[in-house]
């Protein structure tokens, strides 16, 4: 992989925003403020510039943004961010073009993940394989021959927005099943399981059993040699590994499964880095 002097790795959320100067693959310098809560859409905007300009230099080549909601690809607009109402339908590119003069690149969260382990994380060793994030929400992006899949609105790999039982996937395949079922915080019933209670020991492996379903669905629908798991219910990837692969297992094609691998993300500042990963992503060739 060519090595870039200097990117801008923007992770825009529904309550904070953090922006990451990256070098080497490392976040040497970070910044952060909360979203402005208010109804005008511009004073977002300002605030994000600005805690870009906090890490810019004249070095830095290019920005990627990672933001929670649709994006029209073609053009970089941005609709419909969660948690920010303001933001209906937000040029973003063109805004953070015309001020840094310098290419921007934004894309959803999810996508930004997968991108980012493509790059900086587990993916490095995959050309095909599925980022997913299962944390508030369950979401993933697709990589294919070792770049992000493109497609129209960011939309690819919303694996949790798929109708599964009362629900969809997300409801039963993202720390929301805690709150859920168990009315428990994940990270509360992980410290419970690890201390050996037979609740919490129960609570991840149903946990494993459905996301074991929702990969069988990814399997699928994209064939991936690889799948890599973020977010936060990852961190209690030995809990329910043994159910998830248990599920797994009654794959109808069962000979696919022979050389899937499937690991969890240990890798820092993933969400600037992801959202970095995207000037990469589109400047490397990789045929």
């Amino acid at each position: 992989m060519e090595k870039f002097k200097n990117i801008i790795g923007v992770d825009l959320g529904g309550t904070n925003m953090r922006a990451g100067l990256i070098q080497d693959a490392k976040v040497v310098e970070k910044s952060a403020c909360a979203v402005p809560k208010t109804d005008v859409a511009e004073e977002v905007t300002n605030a994000l510039i600005k805690t870009i300009e906090d890490v810019m230099n004249p070095s830095v080549e290019g920005i990627g943004v990672g933001v929670p909601s649709l994006v029209k690809s073609s053009d970089g607009v941005v609709y419909d961010v969660q948690n920010i109402p303001s933001w209906k339908k937000i040029p973003l590119k063109a805004i953070l073009e015309d001020h840094f003069k310098i290419p921007v690149y934004i894309n959803n969260d999810a996508n930004c993940f997968a991108v980012g382990e493509r790059f900086f994380g587990e993916g490095k060793q995959f050309k095909d394989f599925v980022g997913l994030i299962t944390g508030t929400g369950l979401g993933g992006g697709i990589i294919k021959k070792g770049h992000l899949l493109a497609d129209q609105n960011c939309g690819a790999g919303e694996f949790g927005m798929i109708p599964y039982m009362e629900h969809d996937y997300e409801f039963y395949c993202s720390g929301q099943f805690f709150n859920n079922n168990y009315n428990a915080d994940g990270g509360e019933l992980a410290k419970k399981a690890n201390s050996g209670d037979a609740s919490a020991i129960q609570a991840f492996k149903e946990y494993g059993k459905h996301l074991g379903k929702a990969i069988k669905v990814i399997l699928l629908t994209v064939d991936p040699e690889a799948i890599v798991i973020g977010g936060s219910v990852s961190k209690s990837f030995h809990l329910y590994k043994d159910a998830m692969w248990d599920e797994i297992s009654t794959h109808a094609f069962g000979f696919a499964l022979e050389n899937l691998k499937i690991v969890p993300s240990d890798i820092e500042d993933i969400a600037i880095l992801g959202a970095g990963a995207l000037y990469i992503d589109a400047q490397t060739d990789l045929t």
